[in-house]
């Protein structure tokens, strides 16, 4: 069991855990440190780190940006206290999640015939919608099926978001955070390029649980080249935690330490 699970989502974006009750989990699961890495939020923490009942919390967020070969990534980070520009960022980045999703919403419920009885708010995404569309037995769609057929990328309910550039997402995260990782990298169409702009980075997220067999060699020579740090987390959206994250050692090598230090 890892000893830090440093990529977990709560409800507070399109988790199914709730923040409260992250540090019971964390411990039924033998987990003592949790980054809180919500899409797009920041957290009520006093801190960016603190502890809760015998857990260290990290307050950290996922950010989608934008590169020069069009494709979109994921920048991780840790020991946050948000700047202005962060904010300014994720206020607009809020307003159009809740704008995309309206309008996939209303083609799912168009297409399909059904009132989903979502509530759209900040935090809103697409496993919102899909968990939803699974609530509702009479349709031959599972929550798989809805990103499969319905909202995944190319698919016909499927609508973009707005999202900032790397280089103002990495900015805006350089100034706000102790660690800024580039997140499951093995994931992206063009992992090369994704890893490419690791160099601009402080880490990577090398334990993913991927769900496939994966080669890591590519992660791991960019770690190596440009004397990166690991980072590693299970990118929970259910409840639990601790499937895939790093051990006390690679998690202490961080150094996200309550004193700044990094």
């Amino acid at each position: 069991m890892p000893y830090a699970d440093l990529h977990v989502h709560t409800t507070r974006s399109d988790g199914s855990l709730p923040l409260e009750a992250v540090p019971e989990v964390a411990l039924r699961d033998g987990v003592d440190v949790v980054a809180v890495t919500d899409h797009d939020r920041v957290q009520p923490f006093d801190g960016p780190v603190v502890e809760r009942d015998g857990v260290t919390l990290i307050h950290g967020i996922e950010l989608r940006v934008g590169t020069d070969a069009s494709q979109r990534i994921d920048l991780l980070g840790y020991g946050l206290e948000p700047n202005a520009e962060l904010e300014a960022i994720l206020e607009s980045i809020q307003e159009n999640r809740m704008e995309r999703g309206r309008a996939i919403v209303d083609c799912v419920e168009s297409r399909l015939g059904v009132d989903l009885g979502v509530t759209i708010d900040s935090g809103f995404g697409r496993p919102h919608i899909a968990r939803a569309i699974d609530a509702h037995p009479e349709l031959e769609y599972d929550y798989q099926d809805a990103f499969d057929h319905l909202i995944g990328s190319d698919c016909p309910c499927y609508v973009p978001r707005e999202v900032p550039s790397f280089e103002r997402g990495r900015a805006a995260l350089a100034e706000s955070c102790r660690l800024v990782s580039l997140a499951h990298p093995l994931r992206y169409r063009d992992p090369e390029q994704a890893l490419a702009l690791a160099a601009d980075l402080d880490a990577v997220e090398l334990q993913y649980p991927y769900g496939r067999d994966v080669d890591r060699k590519p992660v791991e020579r960019t770690l190596e080249r440009h004397d990166l740090l690991a980072t590693g987390g299970s990118d929970a959206h259910d409840e639990r935690l601790g499937i895939d994250g790093l051990s006390r050692g690679a998690y202490e090598r961080l150094e996200l330490t309550a004193d700044g230090t990094n």
